[in-house]
């Protein structure tokens, strides 16, 4: 089932939520060359602890971290480590998650190391572009897979693809909930959004094809052909005033 939750349960969500956007925004301060992902991961984790609240990722299905640190060709689940530096010209997508007061918080960005090419600055504004069209669709009685075909219609429209294998997901008392949400799908159809439901939608848009691969390590999803990835999410909540992006500050 697909829970509703209640204005009370919104308003701890909204607060797990912000606690995601500044540790965001602390992490994204950090992100320069020569910096580690070992690095960016303990400045979240640090100022989780200090606001009281737990790392969502830490030890879920046994991932060993705070962040989702994926770098250039890697999509999503990349694992922070004291051997990866940044690199001038590489993008890194960072991903984060909270548990505060037993309700969940999940957003992630992609962000530039110093100056980067012009087609990975291009990459990176589609993304988020077809998030934020996501999020327009995401009103009281439209379709889930309008929203999804929303994001996949940006995308390819740029020349980019979106990947199959990863989605969003519903999100509150657990960190993923019923139902899922993928970056593309037929128009009109699926589940009809209903006030109370909590989304995270997050595209994962890929330069060249869509093709996954995961990586030794049982976690890194990288692209086939090793072309440039893209990551942006926030968690909404959907109400009759229209969508609310509870993961921004």
């Amino acid at each position: 089932m697909i829970a509703l939750r209640s204005q009370r349960e919104i308003a701890k969500l909204r607060a797990a939520n912000l606690m995601v956007a500044q540790v965001l925004q602390l992490v994204k301060k950090s992100v320069a060359p020569g910096v580690t992902t070992a690095a960016l991961d303990k400045i979240a984790e640090d100022e989780i602890l200090r606001q009281g609240a737990r790392p969502a990722f830490k030890g879920y299905a046994g991932f060993p971290a705070t962040l989702c640190t994926s770098i250039n060709h890697e999509i999503v689940h990349g694992i922070p480590s004291k051997k990866r530096k940044l690199k001038e010209g590489d993008i890194v997508s960072i991903d984060v998650g909270v548990c505060l007061d037993g309700y969940y918080g999940d957003a992630a960005i992609t962000v530039p190391v110093g100056v980067v090419a012009r087609a990975a600055r291009r990459l990176m504004q589609v993304t988020e572009e077809s998030l934020n069209i996501a999020i327009d669709c995401a009103v009281v009685g439209e379709k889930l897979y309008t929203v999804s075909h929303s994001v996949q219609k940006h995308a390819e429209a740029h020349g980019f693809s979106v990947v199959r294998d990863f989605v969003g997901h519903g999100i509150g008392t657990e960190l993923h909930e019923p139902p899922q949400i993928p970056n593309y799908g037929k128009p009109g159809t699926g589940l009809t959004l209903k006030p109370g439901m909590v989304l995270a939608i997050e595209p994962m848009v890929n330069m060249g094809a869509y093709a996954v691969q995961v990586l030794d390590d049982g976690w890194t999803a990288v692209t086939v052909d090793r072309k440039l990835s893209a990551h942006f999410e926030h968690t909404i909540a959907i109400t009759d005033d229209g969508p609310e992006i509870l993961s921004r500050i």
